[in-house]
């Protein structure tokens, strides 16, 4: 993954992107002090780099967290909790089955994009999109698409 271009957003343009992060997050300050540069990939995707840092990427014309992203800023709400056995599944970049899930957040919709975290230390491990409510996350069949993953091609081109 390499940055063809990088810009820094206008004010109004910032704003728009940290009011659609915010409803996710506790404590939103650190955003709305912060430098916003959008990043244009050779893979297609966006990122936002907050000061100096990939914490978010445009998917469908939606921001939203990278991993490191909800690492770094920590979000509330849409997350999905995975148990220890799905860990291993899930850092390879497959798509969260409703067995593996403990928990999610029950107003996610089908569609949201979500944080799948671990059990035991909450920690992200992957973001994705829901293909069903946040209350009908337990049984069987799929539950998640997987979209970026720790380990992944834009995980690795943050680290480069």
């Amino acid at each position: 993954m390499k940055i063809k271009s990088r810009h820094h957003l206008k004010g109004s343009d910032a704003r728009k992107v940290v009011a659609c992060i915010e409803p996710f997050l506790d404590d939103s300050s650190v955003l709305r002090k912060a430098s916003l540069e959008r990043a244009v990939s050779d893979d297609g995707v966006d990122l936002i780099f907050v000061n100096g840092r990939p914490l978010m990427m445009i998917v469908d014309d939606e921001p939203f967290f990278t991993v490191l992203g909800a690492i770094d800023l920590e979000p509330s709400k849409r997350l999905v909790v995975v148990d220890s056995g799905a860990v291993r599944f899930v850092v390879n970049g497959a798509d969260i089955m409703k067995p593996g899930i403990v928990s999610a957040d029950p107003e996610i919709a089908p569609g949201d994009l979500v944080v799948i975290v671990e059990e035991r230390h909450k920690k992200p491990l992957a973001i994705g999109r829901a293909l069903v409510a946040g209350t009908e996350m337990k049984g069987e069949g799929k539950a998640v698409k997987s979209l970026h993953h720790v380990g992944d091609l834009i995980w690795k081109g943050l680290e480069g």
